[in-house]
């Protein structure tokens, strides 16, 4: 089961001879907002690349942009191009990828000449799917190494400011002092895992949709809580990312308490091709930065927090077993009623005299698909199996949700009856079970 969705990365031996000059205004102005859009805690910013509009995750755990899901960009240039190995997070060899230099990189207000540029060339790596959003690339430190940047979480805005000092009523936030190491940010924290507090360093992941991960291998004086399950935590760069799910009794951030989080503990496979920075413990990600008006100030040394009003919502996650995605796309037929002049995403048609005109809709939906199952869980003991279609959950069509909605109701209490109709191989399957709580 995937509670939320979680990409790490690692590169090994990708350096640039070209000079970057990092992000300029280009307004005359020492500030800029940008509206961004967020899903499943992970923020997605539009970023133009040699002119050629895209969508890219922001991730303060990355330190190269990144390209992928490039199939409809035909119109991209890249310049300078060679080929490079790639190696990160999972449990497979490094992959092929390309690095390109010489290239601009625009932001609204802001502008990036002579950028390098990371793309790799595995198809099945795609957030795209797995998001239910288009998603381009990942783009970090390049945007965070000489300015201020505030993620504004509950407005949908990410802010750019050339100094700290032009932040109004920055006072009213507590400062989290942070180290920037191989070009991301560090900071200190408490994680109380069973009735024992112990010191940790973490890495400030904003491209981790996760709480908390924790990096047992590391530290063989951390345990695992007893009531824990195996799950995919996500995919890397060298493959899945496979471990295990607990809660934990406390998270600590400075004077910030955070009380049962729901922490990731990657297994050893899935590490061993990390070049961890010294004493580093895990990571915290946007499920814990979300709850925050976030302000980065890499060039001091700083991390400012004010709490927003998701602050002590309760930790939830999918109890259903079941981690879904966007398949493709399906034809849908859909009745109208009559005297509608126009209708959005489909061609339609007229049957009969003026007076009782049949009216159809022919629209593209997206197809949900089941394509992974925890073992033993409700979803699994009701008899669903990977690769099985969504039609419908709860009596509604699936295709009138968007990917996060669906989460959100797997996410519901224990108890809660999913009713599914499913399509398996041209077999169309209704399919109940309830909700449980693993804790």
């Amino acid at each position: 089961m995937r509670n939320f969705y979680s990409f790490a990365f690692v590169f090994f031996s990708i350096y640039f001879c070209s000079a970057q000059n990092g992000f300029k205004f280009t307004n005359d102005k020492s500030k800029v907002v940008i509206p961004v859009q967020i899903e499943n805690n992970l923020i997605i910013i539009p970023v133009e690349i040699n002119n050629v509009p895209m969508r890219f995750l922001l991730d303060t755990g990355v330190e190269e942009t990144i390209l992928f899901s490039l199939e409809d960009k035909n119109e991209l240039e890249l310049f300078n191009v060679e080929k490079i190995r790639l190696r990160g997070l999972g449990d497979q060899e490094s992959v092929e990828g390309l690095k390109s230099i010489g290239n601009t990189l625009r932001l609204k207000g802001l502008e990036s000449k002579n950028e390098a540029l990371i793309v790799v060339l595995d198809e099945s790596f795609n957030f795209s799917a797995s998001l239910g959003v288009e998603v381009n690339g990942i783009i970090g430190y390049k945007i965070f190494k000489d300015k201020c940047v505030a993620l504004d979480y509950e407005n949908k805005q990410v802010i750019v400011y050339e100094s700290i000092k032009l932040i109004k009523k920055i006072r009213k936030y507590s400062i989290i002092p942070i180290s920037i190491e191989e070009n991301k940010p560090y900071l200190s924290a408490n994680v109380n895992i069973t009735n024992q507090t112990k010191a940790v360093k973490m890495l400030v992941d904003s491209g981790s949709s996760d709480a908390v991960w924790i990096f047992r291998s590391i530290d063989n004086k951390i345990i695992i809580p007893e009531k824990n399950f195996d799950d995919f935590l996500g995919r890397g760069l060298s493959g899945d990312i496979l471990g295990k799910r607990a809660e934990i009794w406390k998270l600590s951030i400075g004077n910030f308490e955070f009380k049962n989080p729901l922490a990731a503990f990657p297994d050893t496979l899935s590490l061993k091709k990390m070049n961890l920075v010294e004493g580093r413990s895990g990571s915290i990600g946007a499920e814990i930065c979300s709850r925050f008006k976030v302000i980065f100030d890499y060039r001091n040394g700083n991390m400012y927090l004010k709490k927003n009003q998701k602050f002590d919502k309760v930790f939830q996650y999918n109890k259903s077993g079941l981690e879904i995605q966007h398949a493709g796309v399906r034809i849908i037929k859909e009745e109208q009623m009559n005297n509608i002049s126009n209708i959005n995403g489909g061609v339609r048609l007229n049957f009969g005299d003026n007076d009782q005109n049949v009216k159809f809709n022919f629209a593209l939906k997206p197809n949900f698909e089941i394509v992974n199952i925890r073992k033993a869980s409700p979803s699994d003991n009701a008899g669903l199996q990977k690769g099985d279609l969504i039609l419908a959950i709860n009596g509604i069509a699936s295709y009138r949700y968007k990917l996060h909605e669906i989460n959100n109701i797997l996410k519901s209490e224990e108890g809660t009856t999913i009713k599914l109709e499913i399509d398996r191989k041209g077999s169309i399957m209704k399919i109940s079970f309830k909700l449980k709580e693993l804790f």
